[in-house]
């Protein structure tokens, strides 16, 4: 839901992509894999062209992976994260998207001590912890592995080598730096299945203003 906001990754992808296809945002902040498995076939009908749609991606374990404990109702056992990733993976199947155009991303890193704080200040304690995001993290790459798709294992690249804290705003949702550096890598994987698309209208100097009904219709 967040990256729509100024300067998210999904309005780094729109802004780049407006000539070409519109990008979709169906993600919905606080949602786990338990109810998106329920909503998808909302979202992508059986009567939706698959032929109209160049990518999805697929985008969860921040809310999966929150400690059972302390946040009950968006934890999702990490089996039941992996089986409902390949459920939404099998389900866009059915309905003729093919496994080269969907990528999964892995949940980013937690900076644990900034979370603990946000966390303090709405008078509740630390409900989760990197080490554990980092198993469902591992989790969805497997998945990618066994059903043949893209990943993009953010919960990794974004700690190699590097202190990750500045990629995140809060010590889990995402800052300007890390929605950058998702768009970035994110775009790595999408330019080579979007290059070849045909821009939507003419560039406005080469419609011919004296007909231009010659050019646009």
């Amino acid at each position: 839901q967040y990256s729509f906001q100024e300067n998210g990754w999904g309005t780094y992808l729109a802004e780049r992509l407006v000539r070409k296809c519109d990008v979709v945002n169906r993600g919905i902040s606080g949602y786990n894999t338990r109810w998106a498995k329920l909503i998808l076939p909302r979202l992508i009908t059986e009567s939706t062209s698959a032929d109209s749609i160049v990518a999805v991606t697929i985008f969860f374990g921040a809310n999966d992976s929150a400690l059972k404990e302390l946040n009950p109702k968006q934890h999702v056992p990490l089996e039941e994260y992996a089986a409902n990733l390949k459920s939404m993976v099998q389900y866009l199947k059915s309905v003729d998207i093919t496994v080269d155009k969907i990528i999964l991303i892995t949940p980013p890193p937690l900076q644990e001590s900034a979370w603990e704080k946000a966390c303090l200040a709405k008078g509740d304690k630390l409900n989760r912890c990197n080490a554990t995001t980092g198993q469902y993290a591992q989790a969805c790459v497997q998945v990618a592995k066994e059903c043949g798709t893209d990943v993009l294992d953010l919960w990794t690249l974004m700690q190699k080598n590097q202190d990750f804290s500045s990629y995140l705003s809060d010590g889990l949702h995402l800052s300007a730096k890390g929605n950058s550096f998702l768009a970035a890598q994110l775009w790595s994987r999408l330019e080579n299945k979007l290059s070849a698309l045909p821009s939507l209208l003419p560039y406005w100097r080469d419609v011919d203003h004296t007909n231009p009904e010659a050019s646009l219709l």
